[in-house]
């Protein structure tokens, strides 16, 4: 047996002939801490699954500690907290975790940006807007990881709405964005932490939510304090994002960024599944919402009102004109491809 003694005297003559002595090495256990913008019950979804699989995989090569809506820091601080380091890696949208990019205002819900789940992948990897993100979060010391899609944004309100005068008054939970858009309908935009929507509706404080679609209402426990669920949407799905700190992504050894990339991409495939099939599945058997909707001649006013929007936005500066552009073009093109890509 090779005695310690005899395994340095080998070492050094290796050394003394010019060879590389064999490197010991402790490799410590890389760890990063991520906060997502959802709850524990939606995280269970969105977001645990592939961080589980993550932390599986890597074993002792590397660690992600996960933490839910406000854990660690409000939801609204997330993009600060992560570009100073206080956490590594953050999945929310750009809007809710203000972010200070010229992108911020497409994140979450751009009105009727998108009218299907699968719209969202392909307008980032096939028509530009990756390379616009990576370049905005690369001024500012953020790794911009991957987007993805969720759910479409529809009302869930506790009294009907059949009529855009419905609206008129709602206090209602939403996204910046989408709030800035809905307010010339009378839509009155309230801000609260996530995990208090639920109390605030019981209460009276909110008169609705406009922050998802139908799967994530009963998911989350909207669905028990709220009666109806309208079928018409602003946009048929939220844009959401992983991020890291520049600085934590670049001491990743690169099979470990590779690692997080497709573990990434998983739960953006598990999310197309699972809200596509429980949007559906919820509507036809779901016991506790009413659906309502808003004849289509009178919704045709919030899809002209979104053009107008959008070009109020493009106005703002170069960058969002181009994200704008393509959005035109995107649409232009599925109008032309026809059904099923578009109807009507």
């Amino acid at each position: 047996m090779t005695t310690r003694r005899k395994f340095l005297q080998t070492a050094g003559l290796a050394g003394a002939a010019g060879l590389a002595a064999p490197a010991v090495h402790a490799q410590s256990t890389i760890k990063w801490r991520m906060q997502t913008y959802a709850g524990a019950a939606l995280a269970e979804h969105v977001v645990k699954p592939a961080i589980d699989s993550f932390n599986k995989i890597a074993g002792d090569q590397m660690q992600i500690e996960l933490y839910y809506a406000d854990q660690l820091v409000p939801t609204g601080e997330l993009f600060r907290a992560m570009q100073q380091g206080t956490i590594d890696a953050v999945q929310s949208d750009d809007d809710s975790m203000a972010s200070p990019t010229e992108v911020t205002v497409f994140g979450g819900y751009f009105p009727f940006a998108s009218r299907y789940s699968l719209d969202v992948p392909v307008l980032f990897n096939q028509y530009g807007l990756n390379e616009i993100w990576d370049a905005e979060y690369s001024k500012v010391g953020v790794k911009h990881i991957s987007a993805g899609s969720w759910d479409p944004c529809h009302f869930a309100t506790k009294d009907p709405i059949n009529s855009l005068a419905d609206l008129k008054g709602k206090r209602v939970f939403t996204f910046p964005t989408a709030g800035r858009f809905l307010s010339q309908f009378g839509v009155v935009p309230v801000t609260l932490p996530w995990e208090d929507i639920e109390v605030a509706v019981q209460t009276g404080e909110l008169d609705g939510i406009a922050w998802s679609g139908i799967t994530e209402d009963y998911t989350v426990g909207w669905a028990d304090v709220t009666n109806y669920f309208l079928t018409n949407n602003i946009s048929g799905a939220w844009i959401g994002h992983f991020f890291a700190n520049q600085d934590r992504w670049n001491e990743v050894p690169p099979h470990l960024q590779e690692l997080l990339k497709v573990c990434m991409e998983q739960s953006h495939y598990y999310r197309q599944w699972w809200y596509w099939g429980g949007e559906a599945a919820l509507r036809v058997n779901g016991t506790k919402m009413q659906l309502t909707s808003i004849p289509d001649a009178e919704w045709e006013q919030v899809e002209a009102a979104a053009q107008t929007f959008w070009e109020e936005i493009a106005a703002e500066s170069e960058t969002k004109a181009k994200v704008v552009e393509i959005f035109r073009q995107y649409n232009a093109d599925m109008q032309k491809a026809g059904r099923p890509y578009r109807y009507g």
